[in-house]
C-alpha cells in the first residue's frame, strides 16, 4: 500500500485493507489427551562419548608398548599403524559400551514415567 503521488510514504489503510472478525465467526476446539512424560538419554551422545573415550584408550595402549618390531612373527608396523588398528578396535568397543550405557539409563528412567492430561486449542473461522 503506497500513495500513487510519492510512492516513498505508505498510505493510510482503508476499510477493504482491514480484516474485521467478530467473535461469532471463530471458532475454538479443545482436545484433552493424556500423554506419558519421561526423561531419555541422548543416544548418540552416548555413542560418541563412547568413541572418544576408546580413542583415548588406543591412545594410552599404543605408547604404553616398547614399539619394538616383532620380526619373528612376521610384524613390522609403525606407532601410526599400530595406533590405526588401536582406534578402529577400540572405537567400535567404546561406541558398542556407551550404546549399552545409554539403554540401561533409559530402562532406570521409563519407571519414573508420568501420564498427565495435556490440552490443545485449535482456533479456525467459521464459513458461512
Amino acid at each position: 500500500m503506497s500513495d500513487p503521488q510519492n510512492p516513498a510514504r505508505p498510505s493510510e489503510p482503508t476499510d477493504d485493507d482491514i480484516l474485521v472478525v467478530r467473535e461469532d465467526e471463530v471458532e475454538t476446539d479443545v482436545v484433552n489427551d493424556t500423554v506419558t512424560v519421561r526423561r531419555a538419554p541422548r543416544f548418540g551422545r552416548f555413542i560418541a562419548l563412547g568413541v572418544v573415550v576408546g580413542a583415548i584408550v588406543a591412545l594410552i595402549l599404543t605408547f604404553s608398548f616398547s614399539g619394538e618390531p616383532a620380526p619373528e612373527l612376521g610384524l613390522d608396523f609403525d606407532r601410526g599403524q599400530v595406533f590405526g588398528f588401536l582406534l578402529l578396535l577400540c572405537g567400535v568397543i567404546g561406541a558398542a559400551l556407551g550404546a549399552v550405557v545409554a539403554l540401561l539409563i533409559d530402562r532406570a528412567t521409563a519407571r519414573r514415567a508420568k501420564s498427565v492430561v495435556a490440552e490443545h486449542s485449535s482456533t479456525h473461522h467459521i464459513d458461512e
